[in-house]
């Protein structure tokens, strides 16, 4: 990677450290010449990351996906540091980067571009989502019926809480807490898992990533909206709702030699490396 020239800063001004570790990331920018800018409003406006060669996201996960859509559109590499619990999109801690953001800054980096999801009704509005996009019941509780094309053939309908649409990135999100599998970042599918099915044969299923799917609501007594990433919402008429691959992707910087296994063994807390504690 080319040295950075100009980074912008997201701030989770609300988590442990993040205002302090802020500070100390803009004096060494600052000292190597690196022009900055920073600001805390996420998700980000539309044209706030024109003309940088980074984005520096200091929060949580939730953080980081409040940048998705302008850092595919300007295709701004994001490094996201931290300051949450899980943290599987912010694998920079704040110990490793302060160590080590000189180099970063010198373009010591490898990027990850990831895939995306889009979200389309009739009317022509669109969402992006980095981990999915949720199809559910505007009202609280409501269940759904839902059926399901994968390009123009029927896959089944369900009877639900409603859909989760997943990326492989997204497979680690709503989608594992609903009993979703685990999918490597870099797999070339979609995941669909339903929320509560009523029936219980209704499991995930998982689709190359070509395909694209249409969602219809079959109960006219029940509206539904569309959330991408649980921050950007779209509501829904009795309209079909499309969901399919993006041709945008999203640049997710990560240390050289990252392991995604390494990360899931460390947050989900299993056990390994046997062989060498033997």
């Amino acid at each position: 990677m080319k040295q950075i020239q100009k980074i912008a800063f997201v701030i989770n001004s609300g988590k442990e450290g993040a205002n302090e570790l802020v500070m100390d990331l803009a004096k060494v920018a600052q000292s190597m010449g690196v022009e900055t800018t920073k600001i805390s409003d996420f998700p980000l406006k539309k044209g706030f990351l024109v003309g940088c060669d980074a984005c520096c996201v200091i929060g949580g996960d939730g953080t980081l996906l409040g940048v998705v859509p302008e850092a595919a559109r300007e295709q701004v590499p994001v490094i996201g540091i931290n300051r949450g619990r899980l943290g599987f999109l912010t694998t920079f801690s704040g110990e490793e980067v302060r160590g080590d953001f000189s180099e970063i800054l010198e373009g010591r980096f490898q990027i990850s571009h990831r895939s995306l999801l889009e979200g389309k009704i009739e009317t022509g509005e669109t969402i992006l989502g980095l981990n999915d996009i949720l199809v559910k019941a505007t009202e609280h509780a409501r269940i759904v019926h839902l059926e399901v094309h994968a390009d123009d053939e029927l896959v089944t309908d369900y009877i639900c809480d409603g859909l989760i649409i997943s990326t492989p990135t997204g497979s680690t999100a709503y989608n594992l807490s609903a009993g979703g599998p685990l999918l490597q970042p870099n797999a070339d599918v979609i995941a669909m898992t339903p929320i509560c099915p009523h029936t219980m044969s209704n499991r995930s299923m998982i689709f190359q990533d070509d395909i694209t799917l249409r969602i219809r609501n079959c109960n006219e007594d029940v509206s539904l909206w569309i959330a991408a990433d649980g921050q950007r919402n779209l509501v829904l008429g009795k309209e079909p709702v499309t969901i399919q691959i993006s041709e945008k992707r999203f640049p997710l910087a990560q240390k050289v030699g990252y392991s995604h296994f390494e990360i899931l063994r460390t947050k989900l807390k299993w056990s390994g490396g046997y062989a060498e504690r033997s």
